[in-house]
């Protein structure tokens, strides 16, 4: 008989009550959980990410072109991405599939219509007409390396040179290949057996479109008769060739080389240039050949005529008789006039090579008269604007747009010094390097007509007094139907307010905050290089109240200003300064329970013999106390003299954390400001201090170490900066017990 055990009869009861209440609890906890969570109407995915406009300047840019009647300028990239730009705020974003670079752009002007030629030897004709452009057709060369196109004006025939150096014709109305092929070796003499290289420039005669000039690589040009289907004319130079330009007669043209030299020829004459010249040569006095350059990338030769003979005579006249030297006058006079018949050359290269580190230039020469223009990037490309489009007419041209790695300069030819346009993109976002950014919606309406109003008063000199060439386009609808404004913080201390609210960004206003403090005149005057090696006036982080419009600002070198925004100039006598001193206490600086265990507070060894660095105070053992009789001693010095400041923000309080018994101030690392109470608070790695900026009165000065309770289990020990910061002496100091 089986023996009966209750003692597994009493476990396994035991067992299933405990697994039953678990069962329950679990089930119960969600329950409970989800009673007392608050419903959500909105939830993760009702919201997407997605882009909405691009600003700033076009990464990596590769070609451009304009339209002379449009008015409309495109930039294409490396990365395979188009840009047009028209008047302010006019501006529109496309994009090749393939993502080949685009080597050439050609406007088919005044029809809204775009031809891309890309480096994957595919070229597309782009629809302007409608609000999003996109590609009507594409064309595809799968034998043969495309290296230049041209597009005569108003024609329906597109010229696609190669590599190879066949020339292959398009209709561009249809978009596919005809049968007409210039070939290479046709074009050149049947006694050269050697290949002249890439096409490098094509064009028609301004007075014949019957009549193609073909550029080689090598150095031959090749006049082609496109109906006779032979070569009229051929020129030979020794250098190779990069650009050609005609002159609006058609009937002599200019070739740029590789050894910096420019030749005119005549069409005519094929056995040698009608002149060369090197503009950035040294003349040898023997007549000897001047030293090669650098190659010239680009021509461009453009035409002027005189101007109105009753209108210049007006002018002159006027002018003669108010002058007090009228023979100097009329000699300026007959200067001038006899300039102006004189073309316009732009090139771009052919410096000297003992230009060695000199930044790219542009140069222009007019008459006998030569200007090299300096620019802050490399050349990617320029064109000349003229007032028409028709090749075979006087050019009259009147800016250049210059295209540059990372920015877009138009110059002015029709002011003495040849002055640049002021742009109205925001091309160059980080003109100076953006340390911070903040972004507001809704704000109140007139607010970015106020900013606007004192922006547009701000002195801008050095800049052309005409309008903005490239004004094509109209203004289109804001994606938001409310104002938006963005504000960004700099390296060099400037704030700058944009619009937002439309497609693209506008510059509102500009502020400096550098001119409140002196400027350094010596070594002794820098601020620390522990806290700014190189832009001590660097923006850390801003907060801004639109209703009040209050600004607060906190830069690098450890400063709190605060701005009013105001439409009247004034002048500051003294500007308000509030010393702050802010610095943790090393007597708590031990482990946790360090004083439980009855270790005394870690002390600091003496300092090094060796002297200080410049521009700081002698350093001393820290404490805990701070000493009113102790110096004050601040990163940067705020200006004693009267400050003059412009309508829109003006300073009203100037915040300046000093150095503690020889210890810089900690950067600031975060900024609120109540413009109700007229409260600005900031705080550091520690602790953080209030200010009443209305009474100028530091009202909280509060270490880290106060701001946890005593049982927080999250305490956070404050850091002594003398840990990680090296000091005067350059020798690193470090906290150590010492034996009672």
């Amino acid at each position: 008989m089986k023996k009966f055990n209750i003692r597994k009869v009493l476990d396994g009861l035991t067992a299933a009550s405990s697994s039953s209440s678990a069962s329950c609890s679990s089930a119960a906890a969600p329950a409970g959980r989800d009673h007392d969570a608050v419903p959500e109407s909105l939830q993760s995915d009702h919201f997407q990410l997605c882009k909405t406009v691009r600003h700033g300047f076009p990464h990596q840019p590769s070609s451009m072109t304009f339209d002379p009647v449009q008015k409309i300028l495109a930039v294409g990239t490396q990365g395979g991405a188009l840009r047009l730009f028209g008047r302010s705020g006019v501006e529109c974003y496309c994009q090749h599939e393939s993502g080949a670079a685009v080597i050439q752009l050609q406007f088919l002007i005044n029809e809204g219509a775009l031809v891309s030629a890309l480096a994957d030897d595919s070229i597309h004709l782009w629809n302007l007409r409608q609000k999003l452009p996109a590609i009507l057709h594409s064309l595809k060369f799968n034998r043969e390396r495309i290296t230049y196109c041209h597009l005569p004006f108003q024609s329906k025939w597109l010229y696609v040179g190669t590599e190879r150096g066949n020339i292959h014709i398009v209709n561009v109305e249809s978009f596919t290949l005809s049968g007409y092929v210039i070939m290479w070796n046709k074009a050149i003499e049947l006694s050269t057996k050697t290949h002249p290289g890439p096409v490098v420039h094509i064009s028609d005669n301004p007075m014949d479109e019957g009549k193609l000039l073909i550029g080689f690589e090598c150095g031959i040009v090749v006049l082609w008769d496109l109906k006779c289907k032979k070569a009229d004319y051929r020129y030979s130079y020794d250098e190779a060739i990069h650009s050609v330009a005609w002159h609006h007669e058609g009937k002599q043209f200019v070739c740029s080389h590789s050894d910096g030299t420019l030749t005119t020829w005549s069409i005519r004459v094929t056995a040698r240039p009608v002149q060369t010249t090197t503009p950035h040569g040294k003349q040898p006095k023997d007549g000897k050949k001047p030293e090669p350059c650098k190659p010239i990338l680009k021509v461009e030769y453009k035409t002027t005529r005189a101007g109105d003979p009753f209108m210049v005579l007006s002018v002159f006249l006027t002018w003669f008789l108010s002058s007090r030297d009228p023979f100097m006058v009329l000699l300026v006079f007959l200067t001038w006039f006899l300039s102006s018949r004189d073309p316009f050359m732009v090139l771009s290269g052919g410096l000297s090579y003992d230009t060695v580190g000199r930044r790219a230039c542009l140069t222009v020469m007019h008459g006998k008269s030569t200007a090299v223009l300096e620019m802050d990037y490399p050349i990617v490309d320029f064109l000349t604007l003229c007032e028409t489009p028709y090749p075979n007419d006087f050019q009259e041209p009147y800016a250049v747009v210059v295209l540059l790695e990372k920015d877009l300069v138009v110059i002015d030819l029709g002011q003495i010094g040849y002055p640049i346009f002021e742009s109205p993109y925001p091309l160059s976002i980080h003109e100076s390097p953006v340390t911070c950014c903040e972004y507001f919606a809704d704000c109140p309406a007139e607010m970015i007509a106020a900013l606007y109003s004192v922006g547009s008063r701000q002195k801008r000199q050095g800049y052309s007094k005409k309008e903005w060439p490239i004004s094509g386009g109209n203004w289109g609808q804001g994606t938001q139907s409310y104002p938006e404004i963005l504000i960004t913080g700099h390296a060099d201390g400037s704030i700058k307010f944009w619009d937002a609210s439309a497609l693209m960004l506008q510059v509102l206003y500009k502020l400096k905050t550098a001119k409140v403090f002196e400027r350094a005149r010596g070594k002794e005057d820098k601020p620390s290089a522990e806290l700014a090696e190189e832009d001590p006036f660097a923006i850390q982080t801003l907060t801004w109240c639109p209703e009040s419009r209050v600004l607060c600002v906190a830069g690098v070198s450890a400063h709190v200003i605060v701005y009013r925004f105001s439409k009247q100039e004034v002048t500051t006598e003294e500007v308000q300064l509030l010393e702050v001193r802010m610095q943790c206490d090393l007597s708590d600086v031990d482990s946790p329970g360090g004083e439980a265990a009855g270790e005394p507070s870690p002390t600091l060894p003496p300092p090094s013999s060796s002297s200080p660095q410049e521009g700081e105070p002698p350093l001393q053992p820290s404490t805990g106390s701070t000493s009113a009789d102790a110096p004050r001693v601040s990163c940067l010095q705020v200006r004693s003299s009267p400050l003059k400041q412009s309508p829109g923000y003006q300073v009203d309080l100037v915040v300046q954390l000093v150095w503690v018994s020889g210890e810089p101030p900690q950067q600031i690392t975060s900024l609120g400001l109540n413009s109700s109470y007229g409260l600005v608070v900031f705080g550091n790695s520690n602790g953080l201090a209030v200010v009443d900026y209305l009474q100028q009165t530091l009202l909280l000065n509060m270490g880290t170490s106060d701001l946890y309770s005593p049982a927080e289990p999250y305490q956070r020990q404050p850091r002594s900066p003398r840990k990680t910061r090296r000091p005067s002496g350059g020798q690193p100091l470090s906290s150590r017990s010492v034996e009672a």
